[in-house]
């Protein structure tokens, strides 16, 4: 997802300012698409240079509110509908698992006890903000309805890694193999 994408999606449920779409994308994506307040406003300029949002209005300090224009809706639809979607997931604990070898065992056991409970942690609290949306605490809009969607495939995201975390503490690098853990230089097995 493109960040101009994603503003343009939040800003069709309603004007708002900058701090207030970068409050939204932290209270539910924050951990998967973080977006920095800089990011926002640079791009939020651009989308106004383009015509697809516009000023609705402007309060104290220059806090400028923002609203979808007509284009910026059609180019959301665009998006959705026509463009391939990006199926890259640029998730840094697993590249860090490809060299994972070259830590010590018992080091290794530390890190992965602490990404399974991470992880963990991360899909509790995920639960419970779908359990707040089921309970209608933020109404059944369609909006509403769409982030339930979303919320679930963050419960699921890391439930499967805080297991895969889990297992991979009962694997090799993590625990060594009887054919292997003599001569190899590392520690704790």
């Amino acid at each position: 997802m493109s960040l101009r994408h994603g503003l343009l999606g939040l800003l069709a449920e309603g004007p708002a300012s900058g701090y207030d779409l970068a409050g939204r994308f932290t209270e539910v994506l924050g951990s998967i698409w973080p977006a920095q307040h800089p990011k926002i406003y640079a791009e939020l300029n651009k989308l106004a240079a383009e015509g697809l949002v516009e000023v609705e209005s402007e309060g104290p300090r220059r806090r400028k509110a923002y609203r979808i224009t007509d284009a910026g809706v059609a180019e959301v639809k665009r998006w959705l509908t026509e463009v391939d979607v990006d199926h890259t997931m640029r998730l840094q604990p697993l590249l860090r698992s490809l060299f994972f070898w070259m830590m010590e065992t018992d080091e290794l056991q530390r890190h992965l006890e602490a990404e399974a409970s991470y992880y963990r942690e991360l899909a509790e609290q995920y639960r419970d903000y779908a359990a707040r949306k089921d309970r209608g605490e933020f109404g059944y809009s369609e909006q509403t309805q769409s982030m339930r969607v979303t919320i679930e495939a963050g419960v699921r995201l890391y439930s499967a890694l805080a297991d895969w975390a889990e297992w991979a503490q009962t694997v090799p690098p993590a625990k060594q193999s009887k054919q292997h853990g003599e001569g190899t230089g590392r520690s704790g097995t």
